[in-house]
């Protein structure tokens, strides 16, 4: 029986791909799986990944013939994966050996749907720990009480899907799964629909995933139009937060988010292409109008003046043009 399944997608990591797949050999166990998925690369990754079958305990290499994005690829890894437990790794980041052992006895002691885990963020030499912005460690909590308040940062805040350890029965309940083609901001309606549908959840003090920041393929460092895709990502997330049970107090906290996503991208507009920075600034200005204006009103009123004049300027911008998709 496999215990844990490991989901690490690859896309164009030559460089990175050997660093992760030696962190992985120093947390292998008879019991656990490596579904190694590349997303139709175009360097060397597929032939590293190829060698890794055949030398990592426990791998299995899966290779999409056209390029899905990390959502997609993630979905193929779950849809593969055997293990009781999951939990996911991106193919340029790595791991402290033995860390995965220790994982997944925190949440077997705990016995919880999920439990969530501090990280390193490591850009150049620098490194930083990033811990959950959760309270109360090595407690089961009601995942729904950790959304919230509003204005400060939660759990759903911490979106990244590699800084924990789910079992399978949300794969069960059709909650692991995440939205497929979503190239940016997969994780956002992600860790918003475990915390409202889930039923146990804990965080712990592990650190022994090091993620690594300034890598030139990550769309976080890319300018081009599948940035756009956080507005598709956090549409999802106010759709599905009105429908809540609990939408009137869930429904800020939602909004507010949306908020300071779109007033980010605009503090640093200059790092898109021209014709997405256009593209943003339409898109932005439709969704403003499209959220309900009383809750949006609310939310902008609790921001900082910069980020609320900025907002609230774009939300009075014309909306000819406006509607193209990204």
């Amino acid at each position: 029986m496999v215990k844990l399944s490991v989901i690490v997608p690859f896309y164009n990591v030559q460089q990175y791909a050997p660093d992760t797949l030696k962190s992985l050999r120093a947390n292998a166990r008879q019991d656990f799986e490596f579904i190694l998925v590349d997303d139709c690369s175009r360097d060397e990754t597929p032939d590293i990944l190829a060698r890794a079958e055949r030398e990592l305990p426990g791998a299995v290499y899966v290779r999409h013939e056209k390029n899905g994005g990390l959502a997609t690829a993630r979905n193929t890894g779950i849809d593969r994966a055997r293990g009781e437990y999951l939990t996911f790794l991106d193919g340029d980041d790595w791991l402290a050996p033995g860390y995965y052992e220790q994982l997944l006895s925190s949440i077997e002691d705990l016995g919880c749907d999920f439990v969530r885990t501090d990280h390193v963020q490591c850009t150049a030499r620098a490194r930083t720990v990033h811990r959950v912005p959760h309270g109360r460690r090595g407690v089961v909590l009601n995942p729904r009480d950790a959304i919230l308040p509003a204005d400060r940062s939660t759990s759903v805040d911490y979106a990244y899907a590699w800084a924990g350890i789910y079992h399978r029965r949300l794969v069960d309940r059709g909650l692991l799964h995440f939205t497929d083609g979503l190239r940016t901001a997969e994780d956002r309606p992600w860790i918003w629909k475990l915390h409202r549908e889930a039923e146990s959840f804990a965080t712990v003090g592990l650190l022994g995933v090091f993620y690594r920041r300034g890598v030139a393929s990550s769309l976080t460092q890319i300018g081009d139009v599948r940035q756009l895709d956080f507005i598709r990502a956090f549409d999802q997330v106010v759709a599905e937060t009105a429908e809540d049970r609990d939408a009137d107090k869930l429904l800020p906290k939602a909004v507010r988010t949306y908020c300071a996503i779109i007033s980010h991208h605009l503090g640093s507009i200059e790092r898109f292409e021209p014709a997405v920075a256009r593209k943003l600034k339409s898109m932005s200005a439709v969704t403003l109008r499209r959220m309900p204006q009383d809750v949006l009103d609310e939310a902008l009123d609790s921001m900082d003046v910069q980020r609320a004049t900025r907002l609230r300027r774009l939300r009075r911008r014309p909306a000819a043009g406006a509607g193209v998709a990204a």
